[in-house]
């Protein structure tokens, strides 16, 4: 056989190698997505990489939850391509970027059966930092208050402080809880708890029959339709995180999320969508 015959063959055999072998590679380097964080922004982002998905055939997308502060870090360490945060960046995460998705608010919550209707700021102040223990002060029955706080990185507990001008220090707890879920089932099983969570885990619920109910903040109802009209004073952005300009997979999962194409998972989630569509 000729030399330049041999040379031939072994170059066709190389290219088709390097060809069956690089999709692989392509596949493990962009092909699956990790999100952490906020355990308000996480059970939307699950549904929103269920439907991305369906649509983009091999894509793996694992969201975990563990709070916003958990989502900063992992995003800047390199540890999550994707950070969840139910809360603006601080000056000092200038250097991350941040892509809103919808916007939430945080509202006291208390078990159905409490005939409270409305509390002051100041009297929220007054039962997390232990001066108030009975509902008897307030109206309401002889029951103790069970006074049910936030676990530390949550951004929840640092929006509740801020609103409220306090230092979690000041906070007399009962119960130490870490995402919207544990608080909601802690007040729903207590006559007596206080709580506050995100308005759209707590709309949620109760819509779907959960004993809560949700109480005015400021004298301005917590629903969807206050925080849409911006008038709600504890309201938030649900934010996506990420180290640098994103690109690739992330960005078309960023520019998936913040599209029309998932309005309807936001609006089943009672968050406030920003995308609007075109007429």
């Amino acid at each position: 056989m000729k030399p330049s015959s041999i040379f031939s063959k072994v170059l066709v055999a190389t290219i088709l190698v390097m060809l069956s072998v690089m999709p692989v590679v392509h596949a493990k380097e962009n092909s699956r997505l990790v999100l952490t964080g906020s355990s308000t922004v996480a059970p939307l982002a699950l549904e929103m990489a269920k439907r991305f998905e369906k649509s983009h055939p091999g894509v793996r997308i694992d969201v975990q939850t563990g709070g916003s502060s958990r989502g900063v870090a992992d995003a800047r360490a390199g540890r999550a391509d994707i950070g969840m945060a139910s809360r603006s960046l601080k000056q000092s995460e200038s250097d991350l970027f941040s892509h809103t998705i919808a916007l939430d608010g945080i509202t006291i919550i208390l078990n159905k059966n409490n005939p409270i209707k409305t509390l002051s700021n100041v009297q929220i102040r007054n039962i997390y930092t232990g001066k108030i223990k009975n509902w008897l002060s307030l109206g309401g029955a002889n029951t103790p208050i069970t006074v049910v706080n936030k676990a530390e990185g949550r951004s929840t507990l640092e929006l509740f402080l801020h609103h409220l001008m306090l230092k979690n220090s000041d906070i007399k707890a009962s119960v130490i809880i870490g995402d919207n879920q544990q608080g909601i089932k802690t007040v729903s099983g207590n006559s007596g708890a206080i709580g506050y969570v995100s308005v759209g885990a707590a709309v949620y619920e109760a819509e779907y029959g959960t004993p809560i109910k949700l109480l005015p903040m400021g004298g301005v109802e917590a629903n969807v339709e206050e925080i849409k009209r911006r008038r709600f004073p504890l309201s938030r952005p649900l934010n996506f995180i990420t180290k640098q300009e994103p690109k690739g997979l992330v960005e078309q999962f960023i520019l998936f999320a913040q599209s029309t194409v998932v309005n309807d998972l936001i609006e089943e989630q009672f968050f406030v969508s920003l995308a609007k569509p075109e007429k």
